[in-house]
């Protein structure tokens, strides 16, 4: 399809329908919907979101876990004219209260319970010790019940709410949505540890998925299991985007667990799994694999983490995947950089993140061959950080550059190989994982006078992270008080999986703690 057809997420949808009418659009669960019914669902959504006094450009939070309330939710929010804000669904209170008040969102969508934890309570909780909201006005449970506090309703009151609002309101109003306008911040954390949004408009999201999903192969009538969050880029755009362009059937799933995946696709003949390699590897690796009907698959997209030869040859081998690549982006350049191509051989696909997406350049800060800063130029790029100019002067470069901060190489035909993160950042199961911003939350404890976090190999995760702790003079804290601490205060992903105690770090003359020590401990 061609993106000049309609330039916003809204007008997307629109088309959607009108191409996919009566194609199935969601499953979720026992419940199916149409692409006329998904359009229905989200004309309803934006009208509520208006009738809630939500004006172009305010900002519209979701935390909730990969389901079709979340895709009615956010693209109704966005039909109405708001820029989505997506929540990690493994923030606690304080980590959700924190973007929240940094975006300024006007509207909340909140999961009712959701792995055993309430949602709801733990963001109450963190406006009880002291999380100021000032611009939040409305929060809705998408459960059947919610508190009975002023400011609080359900997904049932929310959307009869906008009854009062016409069809040709909601259609003027998402008309009147440019391409150039945001779209969606999606936040992120740099070397400093402070949570940072990188703002994406409309037409950079159309543009950069329509090159994926022609990249990858996505087709009218495929069947995508979702379980990349959406909260991140790549479940999302790379899943939610990408099937709206193509008329495919989105198939979200809320908590990877490998049986869920693999019943999934036997089910729904699931023909696209994107996701990290650890997912791959598990449904390979699974002792009941042969009892399930696999032959639906097609099409795998992964990336976020080395990706082992034996991975994509097994994936070919034994699945008979047609289609296997690998990818590499962030969140700064609308989460698409480089993506090899259908026809690559294995070796290219497992060693290398591919080459530059149409548009786009990659040039590495150092001689050809030689690793260097990862740099990126194009439509890709975000239009900044959200209200933080200062930071966005120190990745952005005068001549339009990110500087991603990762370390690579550029083979002779053009093919990214990341070999490091300047950021020090590793990625737990998939999650990107920052030492500073852990290192931030651990520094509250009261028994730890220092402390840094490096990532460490792991066979299940990928990696994970390892605490090096000073401990106050006095202090007896344990490594096992110091993680049941951090399950308490961070997302799972960011909780140091060991705890090693030292006498002090290692510093260079600047004071900066010397990590490559660190790591050969």
């Amino acid at each position: 399809m061609n993106t000049e057809t309609w330039g916003t997420v809204p007008g997307l949808v629109r088309e959607a329908v009108r191409r996919h009418a009566g194609r199935e659009a969601v499953v979720d669960g026992r419940t199916r919907i149409s692409y006329t019914e998904l359009g229905e669902r989200v004309e309803r959504a934006a009208a509520a979101c208006m009738a809630t006094g939500v004006e172009p450009g305010d900002r519209v939070a979701v935390w909730a876990p990969n389901t079709l309330d979340w895709i009615v939710s956010a693209l109704g929010a966005v039909s109405a004219g708001a820029v989505l804000v997506p929540l990690n669904t493994r923030f606690k209170g304080a980590e959700a209260a924190d973007i929240l008040a940094r975006s300024r969102a006007r509207l909340l969508f909140v999961t009712g319970t959701f792995l055993g934890t309430s949602y709801v309570a733990s963001l109450r909780r963190a406006q009880e010790a002291g999380a100021e909201l000032p611009a939040l006005e409305q929060v809705v449970v998408l459960a059947d019940s919610a508190p009975q506090t002023p400011g609080y309703r359900t997904w049932k009151e929310f959307l009869a709410a906008g009854d009062k609002i016409t069809g040709e309101e909601v259609r003027e109003r998402a008309d009147a949505v440019s391409p150039s306008s945001p779209s969606d911040i999606i936040f992120t954390s740099g070397t400093t540890g402070r949570p940072k949004g990188a703002v994406i408009t409309h037409e950079q999201t159309l543009r950069g998925y329509e090159i994926w999903a022609d990249l990858a192969g996505l087709e009218e009538g495929d069947r995508y299991l979702i379980v990349n969050p959406f909260f991140h880029t790549f479940g999302y755009k790379a899943g939610v985007i990408a099937c709206l362009m193509r008329g495919a059937t989105m198939i979200p799933q809320p908590v990877f667990n490998v049986d869920t995946v693999l019943a999934n696709i036997a089910a729904e003949r699931v023909s696209v799994l994107p996701g990290p390699p650890t997912l791959h590897q598990s449904l390979l690796d699974h002792p009941a694999r042969d009892a399930h009907d696999l032959s639906a698959l097609r099409v795998v997209v992964t990336g976020a983490a080395v990706v082992p030869l034996q991975l994509v040859e097994r994936l070919r081998g034994e699945l008979h995947v047609a289609t296997v690549l690998t990818a590499y982006g962030l969140t700064e350049a609308s989460g698409i950089v480089s993506m090899c191509r259908r026809g690559d051989d294995p070796w290219t696909i497992a060693s290398t993140s591919g080459r530059a997406i149409p548009g786009t350049e990659i040039r590495v800060a150092a001689a050809p061959g030689e690793p260097g800063e990862v740099l990126v130029r194009g439509f890709n790029v975000m239009r900044g950080y959200f209200e933080d100019p200062a930071a966005t002067a120190e990745v952005i470069t005068e001549d339009g550059w990110l500087r991603t901060g990762d370390v690579g190489v550029l083979d002779g035909e053009g093919n990214l190989r990341i070999t490091d993160r300047i950021k020090d950042m590793f990625i737990v199961g998939g999650f990107n994982a920052y030492p500073a911003e852990i290192e931030q939350l651990l520094g509250l404890h009261p028994d730890v006078a220092d402390v840094a976090v490096v990532g460490v190999p792991d066979g299940r995760l990928g990696e994970v992270g390892k605490a090096y702790v000073v401990r106050r003079p006095g202090s007896v804290v344990t490594a096992d008080d110091l993680v049941a601490w951090a399950r308490r205060e961070m997302a799972n992903y960011k909780v140091p999986r060991q705890v090693a105690f030292v006498g002090e770090l290692p510093r260079n003359a600047s004071g900066k703690v010397v990590k490559g020590e660190l790591r050969r401990t």
